[in-house]
């Protein structure tokens, strides 16, 4: 029961959020449902994080004002979030998740000319929260899994984060490591 109060708190600050055009106060939310996403592992949590994530981004590139049916999408979006708290309020996970997914499927459906980008900023938003499950001491196969990436995009994305990119190691060192590892 406390997870879904933390939902419907997160349902009703995006809400806002998006009415606002508040990029970071989306992000935010986003961090804030992947603690939870990385605790209890449900797909509700972790599509949750990556719609609030990409709605962000769309705001914080202004990409939301080439969309000539934003303030339409906002209204429709706001009834999908309305319908999941009153499914987490009645104890529906089942409804809750359909109507996330719904609501997902309606931001790559929302505009024409925008919908490659927002088909590539869903992908990505769904790598970065990958990573963050990762952080969070999840196995990069179920990660994976859970987001719908492969472990390689997530290995390679993590890769990329976590150091700034690919360093190598001299001879001497990486015998070193080895025998120190087979000691």
């Amino acid at each position: 029961m406390e997870e879904s109060m933390h939902q419907i708190e997160i349902l009703e600050a995006t809400r806002k959020a998006v009415i606002e055009d508040n990029a970071q106060s989306l992000r935010d939310l986003s961090n804030r449902t992947i603690h939870s996403a990385s605790y209890i592992q449900d797909s509700g949590s972790i599509v949750l994080a990556v719609l609030v994530y990409t709605l962000s981004k769309l705001i914080e590139r202004n990409a939301h004002e080439k969309i000539k049916n934003w303030k339409i999408f906002t209204k429709k979006l706001d009834s999908w979030f309305a319908l999941a708290i009153q499914a987490l309020k009645g104890g529906n996970q089942t409804a809750y998740e359909s109507y996330l997914e719904q609501t997902r499927k309606s931001l790559t459906t929302i505009s024409l000319n925008v919908k490659p980008y927002v088909q590539e900023v869903l992908h990505k938003a769904s790598i970065n929260k990958a990573s963050r499950i990762y952080e969070h001491g999840i196995s990069l196969g179920k990660t994976a899994q859970l987001l719908g990436i492969t472990q390689w995009e997530l290995a390679e994305y993590t890769g990329q984060k976590h150091d700034g990119g690919y360093t190598t190691i001299d001879a001497r060192q990486r015998a070193k490591i080895a025998l120190n590892f087979f000691s």
